[in-house]
This record gives structure tokens, sequence and C-alpha cells, in this order.
């Protein structure tokens, strides 16, 4: 039997926190996002991937519906990456970027918290005034 969203208890014991629609783009949030490339990185452009008649539609529903929402915009940055689609259960697509090339440009985090220091003079640092 397939599990349904109205099966699941955390759902049926919070419904206001799962909307049956986004209704567009999230607050705004504490972080700032900001992907951080490697020193001398140049932008990478990846020719799209073939698409089948039925993909190319439901690429462009998915682009109308995010655009819509405010979740996408059009741009020109010289940066891009490859569409696929992979068929979920239930015959519907998911859209997935390819960001293998991108990925390898980004320099990565030391921490999952990100990179930090102090600004005042820590505790415990070898030679530091008392």
């Amino acid at each position: 039997k397939k599990k349904q969203l109205q099966d699941v208890p955390v759902i049926c014991n919070f419904p206001e926190v799962f909307p049956d629609d986004l209704p567009g783009l999230p607050p705004p949030r504490k972080v700032e996002f900001k992907i951080e490339l490697i020193s001398g990185a140049a932008p990478v452009a990846c020719a799209p991937y073939r698409l089948a008649p039925s993909e190319l539609k439901e690429l462009s529903d998915q682009l109308k519906e995010l655009s819509e929402k405010g979740f996408i915009r059009p741009s020109s940055s010289p940066w891009g990456a490859s569409v696929l689609f992979v068929k979920k259960k239930d015959g519907s697509f998911r859209m997935c970027i390819d960001y293998k090339e991108l990925n390898k440009l980004t320099a990565k985090n030391q921490t999952r918290y990100g990179h930090f220091e102090f600004q005042v003079m820590p505790f415990g640092l070898s030679n530091a005034p008392a």
C-alpha cells in the first residue's frame, strides 16, 4: 500500500506547517547564501543534455511554475548547468540540476558551520597576554 501524506503523524499533528502549495519566496534568512569559489575559477557552462519530447514539455511546465512562484528568474549569468529528469515512482518527473562542474570549483568549508575568526583574544592561545 502506498503511504499517503495524511498517513504521516507529524503532518496530521501540524498541518499549518505543511501547506498544500508553496506560497512563494521564503522570508529573509539570518544567513546570506553565497558560493565561495577556489582562486582563479572561471565560469563554466555545460552543454545541455538531450531531452525526450516528454521531458522538454516537463521542463517547460516546471520552469513556468517555478517562475510564477518567484523561485527562479531569467538570468544572463555566464555560469550554466545541465538539467536532467528522474522518473518518480508515481510516474511524475523530478528535475535535477547537474552541478558537478561547479562543485569542482567550490571552496569547501572546513566545518559544517562555516569558517570563523576571533575579533577578540581567545582564551588559551599560546603567548597571549593575560
